[in-house]
């Protein structure tokens, strides 16, 4: 079994580089097309992380949309929608929000090891609670899905969730929608942040495949040697 699961990362960004603007409504960078193709890239994988701040934001239930998609993940002895992951420091958390509620597929909290009891208090039985370290040591959660099955980890962000997986070096393949317009507004959250990544040459990024997605550019790449399975 491998020591962890292969990381997919995908995001959609402005030509500038922002998840979404400062407003309090959530923008749709991409459209109808790539919101199919990240549902055939969900209905591939066995488990989608997200981090506590997309939860609070944008309530996000990640499920498989399309019935032929969930119809062959049963088929194939696998849940309709993969299992959901989310990663928090603080435990802040509403149980009752669509990432706890949506759908059938077990939810998992990762959380600093000190803080299991009380964020366990917090979510009921909304969702199993587990430690993995203090500080959350990310190489301990990736440990801990591959003991639970996972092979396939896709990571949604937000964006600082995506720049500890890259700065970590623990990012097989991403896959980057480029939505031609411009934000522009440094309040606004950025696909990464400032952080030290990797400049070895076993971790340089390649890109594998550009093609268009409705009005939208998809830049997939491979992180080192790995293969996209």
């Amino acid at each position: 079994m491998p020591s962890r699961p292969y990381v997919l990362a995908s995001a959609a960004c402005s030509v500038d580089g922002y998840l979404d603007d400062a407003s309090e409504e959530r923008l749709l960078l991409s459209g109808a097309a790539d919101f199919d193709r990240v549902d055939e890239v969900r209905a591939g994988v066995d488990a989608i992380l997200v981090g506590a701040n997309t939860i609070r934001r944008d309530d996000p239930r990640l499920l498989v949309r399309s019935d032929h998609r969930r119809a062959e993940r049963v088929r194939r002895g696998l849940s309709p929608s993969p299992l959901r992951v989310t990663m928090t420091a603080s435990g802040e958390l509403d149980p009752s929000a669509r990432f706890f509620t949506s759908g059938d597929a077990q939810r998992l909290v990762y959380v600093p090891t000190s803080g299991v009891e009380a964020v366990t208090a917090g979510l009921g039985a909304a969702a199993s609670v587990i430690g993995a370290g203090d500080p959350l040591d990310l190489d301990v959660l990736l440990t801990d899905l591959a003991g639970r099955g996972v092979a396939r980890l896709m990571v949604e962000g937000g964006g600082r969730v995506h720049t500890r997986f890259l700065a970590a070096g623990l990012v097989d393949e991403l896959h980057l929608v480029v939505a031609p317009f411009l934000i522009g507004d440094p309040a606004a959250p950025r696909f990464v942040g400032p952080a030290a990544f990797p400049q070895d040459a076993a971790h340089r990024m390649t890109l594998i495949e550009t093609r268009m997605v409705g009005d939208c550019a998809l830049l997939r790449y491979r992180i080192g040697g790995v293969s996209t399975g």
